[in-house]
């Protein structure tokens, strides 16, 4: 079967052969919009870009991230802008807020402060990340996709029993997509290659896991280390995702 151009990023991932195929695509397309916003194309420096990253802002890991990227100017220029609207706007919210009133039933219920205004738009405010928001994006097509190869390609439906199965968290999001994109019989057929998928490869990680801490033992100093040299790192990431021991990513 012919390759599409829109099934290559999930062919790559499986191929790839690494504890989840969802955190390489993650890593990946969070690197390519870091380089977007702040990298050599200078996208920082166009209008419609900044008129977004000021609506949306950045999370508090992607600010970090960000920093750690290397561009200085670049994040300046961001904050530049970003701060003359979040004035603007804070002053509003100032200008029309009022305190009100909380009962003794209230405060001894501790629901004082759950309707005040100003936390709600702060709230508001720590909600979006523009490079949040356009993954989220690109993370419903990619599962979209997957289940489009596992319908239509026996190579895809390879890969997927060969592999290494799916961190805890993107087989949640698995489990839920199925719902969503297969039908009665194919969810059957699928959830029975998915536990199978993950019940093995949680055994491994376990057992790599087990081993890495066996070889601190002095009566196996000799003995290999067989696959648990990265055994936390990896543990790691099946448990919440993402890669643990991936070094900074900075600007090229």
């Amino acid at each position: 079967m012919k390759e599409k151009l829109y099934e290559i990023p999930l062919n790559d991932a499986m191929d790839a052969g690494e504890e989840c195929p969802f955190c390489f695509l993650e890593r990946k397309a969070e690197q390519e919009l870091m380089d977007f916003v702040l990298g050599s194309c200078a996208s920082y420096m166009e209008s419609d870009t900044r008129a977004a990253t000021d609506q949306e802002g950045f999370c508090r890991t992607h600010q970090k991230k960000m920093f750690d990227y290397g561009n200085a100017l670049g994040n300046g220029w961001i904050l530049k802008t970003y701060y003359k609207k979040l004035l603007k706007e804070m002053k509003e919210e100032f200008n029309h807020f009022a305190p009100q009133k909380i009962s003794l039933k209230d405060r001894l219920m501790k629901k004082a402060g759950n309707e005040n205004s100003i936390r709600e738009w702060v709230t508001s405010k720590e909600k979006t990340c523009y490079i949040c928001d356009r993954f989220s994006k690109r993370y419903e097509r990619y599962v979209a996709t997957f289940f489009h190869l596992y319908k239509n390609d026996s190579a895809f439906r390879e890969k997927l029993t060969n592999s290494k199965g799916f961190c805890f968290h993107h087989f949640g999001d698995l489990c839920s997509g199925a719902d969503q994109y297969l039908g009665d019989g194919e969810r059957k057929a699928f959830y029975s290659v998915l536990f199978q998928l993950m019940e093995e490869n949680m055994e491994r990680m376990s057992g790599d896991i087990d081993w890495f801490i066996e070889k601190y033992d002095y009566l196996n100093r000799d003995a290999d280390w067989k696959q648990s040299k990265d055994a936390v790192q990896r543990g790691m990431q099946k448990i919440r995702g993402g890669y643990p021991a991936d070094p900074v990513y900075k600007m090229k």
